[in-house]
Order: structure tokens, then C-alpha cells, then sequence
């Protein structure tokens, strides 16, 4: 999965960044402030937030779990609140709910 900037000037930053610890000129523990710095964190989202975000985009849940790569009951046990999405799943909701379902489609 690419990795998710918060802006434009920060995944230029990141990248930059990046090269430099690639070739020795930053250690590990200030890559990973830039990591933190500059990516997006994944939120913590409540049932009816992820919801929100399936309708705001007019999607059946079949069609909102084909764009998570989840099936169609994962997407309603989470709106149920039985279970909360995590990995990859959790980022690209952060993502949607950021900036709609258009920035993972």
C-alpha cells in the first residue's frame, strides 16, 4: 500500500528524508519522527462515523467493502460496532473520512 501524506510539502519532505536515511546521513529513530511527522495517523472510528462515510459516498456496503479490499460483512459488523477495523482497512477509512471515498477508489 503507498504511504498516505498529510500534504503535498510533506511527502516531498518525507521522500527527501527517506534518501537520506537510505544512505546513512539519519539514523532510524529520526526516520521515525518523520514518520510520525509526516503520514497520516490512522483514526479510531465509531460505528456510525463509518457509516457516515459509506453513505456520504451513496455506496451499497458491497460496494464500499470492494473499495476496502474487506467482504460485505466485515463493513456491517463494523457499522454495528462488533468489530473495529485495523491494518490496512483502519488507514484507508482515515483516509476516506479525510477525504472522501474518491482517495481510495
Amino acid at each position: 500500500m503507498a504511504k498516505a501524506y498529510k500534504s503535498e510539502a510533506f511527502a516531498a519532505l518525507h521522500e527527501s528524508m527517506s534518501d537520506l536515511h537510505q544512505v546513512g546521513a539519519i539514523d532510524s529513530k529520526t526516520m521515525r519522527e518523520f514518520d510520525r511527522a509526516c503520514l497520516t495517523p490512522v483514526m479510531k472510528l465509531s460505528p456510525a462515523t463509518i457509516r457516515r462515510i459509506r453513505t456520504k459516498a451513496a455506496v451499497s456496503q458491497a460496494v464500499f467493502a470492494a473499495h476496502l479490499n474487506v467482504t460485505t460483512g466485515i463493513v456491517s459488523k463494523w457499522e454495528r460496532g462488533e468489530k473495529q477495523p485495523r491494518g490496512p482497512a483502519a488507514k484507508l477509512l482515515t483516509l476516506a473520512a479525510k477525504h472522501g471515498i474518491a482517495a481510495i477508489a
